[in-house]
């Protein structure tokens, strides 16, 4: 079959596969072997030796050892509740402003999304821990809904970040390396947090009463040395753990997998500091690290077997020629623009790892092609990836809110309407990134040259 033909069958398999509700890593593994067989002429001793070569490189990777550390330092933290004691701390400093606790959630999302990564952890802990309080207090309960899930989503792409690990490993480029890919992702997850912050204070300023302040009785319990300690004795723990992880990656001191067993260290000092570390905590968080890795591995293995397939049958070529082979190639900003739209369409209805997984191999030639920074590109690809936790139907922060808010309080529409905003302005945020692309490649520059 030609390459075209073949390409299109692996597209329409795999919407097939998963329209019908196979999940995800079965889907792309049976789209590879459906397809590798007619490629192979099903010689099935050659397709099987690929396969297991493919394997082999996948768990070869050293990179990937960082993923389970990684996850088992927020399966830490998620039991040591700094977040609560954040919140608690900036309840009382800031609550007193007009969207004072809308901009307290957000600035515990930033920490939150720097130590542990995890979106449901963090969209969840924040639903629980927040929500109530701010409904009490009479907040909007729609900008509510899209503040905790925009700001839980920071992890994604805030270091230490899982998708930025796992991005990194895919491309195999020195220049997307996990290193740079940390560095790129500081100031476009803080100009988000940015975005947040200023809509928050401007739409709360303007309307009081879709965020009012808490009474003055409250804000006066408190002396200001009061607040100065609680302030500086909730932070210093998780900027210890940052300067641990990511202080060690940008300063050369450490490989990210390293960095990753200090982190799992630091969670192991930060949960006894809190009190919260015991054994059971210990095999718990191990279990649970172990069955998210799992998954993620198993969708890493066959995601891999879908993308070297896809580039066997000529499938990358096809969609180059598509896309900088005809008119188009010399309107590179179209071109970005159609990968970008596809990504975020892609985003309505599978999860970030699943886009990864196909779009890598596909966008990756296509943008070195154009001549496009591989590292701006890359941060650009996991900015838009951000609102796939987002947008309707099948966010999954969402989902996470939906499943924890107070009962009775929200419907899935109420959601919806609520991260609307939010979603616009992930969007500016991209924009803003292809605009002044300084914003991604300054830092790397600065730790690790050009």
């Amino acid at each position: 079959m030609s390459p075209e033909i073949m390409t299109a069958m692996m597209f329409g398999l795999l919407i097939l596969f998963i329209l019908t509700g196979i999940p995800l890593a079965f889907a792309l593994a049976s789209v590879a072997m459906i397809t590798g067989f007619i490629d192979y002429g099903f010689n099935i001793p050659a397709l099987a030796g690929v396969f297991m070569n493919n394997t082999w490189g996948v768990m070869n990777n050293f990179l990937i050892v960082a993923v389970p550390l990684f996850i088992l330092m927020a399966q830490l933290l998620e039991r040591s509740q700094i977040s609560e004691a954040l919140f608690e701390a900036l309840y009382i400093v800031i609550g007193k402003v007009n969207g004072g606790l809308a901009i307290a959630v957000i600035l515990v999302c930033v920490i939150l999304a720097a130590t542990t990564g995890i979106i449901g952890a963090s969209v969840v802990g924040m639903t629980l821990l927040a929500v109530p309080t701010m409904l009490e207090k009479g907040y909007n309960k729609e900008m509510v809904a899209g503040l905790v899930c925009s700001g839980g989503t920071l992890g994604i792409l805030i270091p230490p970040s899982i998708m930025l690990v796992v991005y990194g490993g895919l491309t195999g480029l020195k220049e997307t390396s996990v290193g740079n890919l940390f560095a790129g992702a500081v100031f476009p997850g803080l100009i988000l947090a940015g975005l947040y912050l200023v809509y928050v204070w401007v739409r709360c300023t303007l309307n009081p009463k879709l965020g009012p302040p808490i009474s003055a009785e409250e804000a006066l319990k408190y002396s200001a040395k009061d607040k100065l300690l609680m302030t500086v004795k909730s932070l210093i723990p998780p900027l210890f753990l940052i300067l641990a992880v990511m202080g060690t990656i940008l300063g050369g001191v450490a490989t990210p997998s390293e960095a990753a067993a200090l982190g799992v260290i630091g969670a192991g000092i930060l949960a006894a500091f809190y009190r919260k570390l015991s054994l059971e905590v210990i095999i718990q968080s191990s279990f649970n690290t172990l069955k998210i890795t799992s998954m993620v591995m198993l969708l890493f293995v066959c995601g891999n077997l879908f993308s070297s397939e896809f580039l066997a049958v000529g499938g990358g070529d096809v969609i180059t020629d598509m896309l900088v082979g005809g008119t188009l190639k010399d309107y590179p900003m179209i071109v970005l623009m159609i990968m970008l739209s596809a990504t975020f369409l892609m985003g309505m209805f599978i999860d970030w790892v699943a886009i990864l997984l196909i779009t890598i191999p596909v966008f990756t030639p296509i943008a070195m092609e154009l001549g496009f920074d591989p590292l701006w590109f890359s941060m650009i690809m996991c900015v838009i990836l951000q609102t796939s936790f987002l947008t309707p139907p099948f966010g999954y922060a969402l989902f996470y809110f939906a499943g924890s808010a107070p009962a009775g309080r929200y419907d899935m529409l109420s959601i919806y309407k609520g991260v609307m905003p939010f979603i616009i302005l992930q969007v500016i945020g991209v924009i803003l990134c292809i605009i002044f692309p300084s914003i991604i490649t300054y830092l790397p520059a600065i730790f690790f040259g050009k």
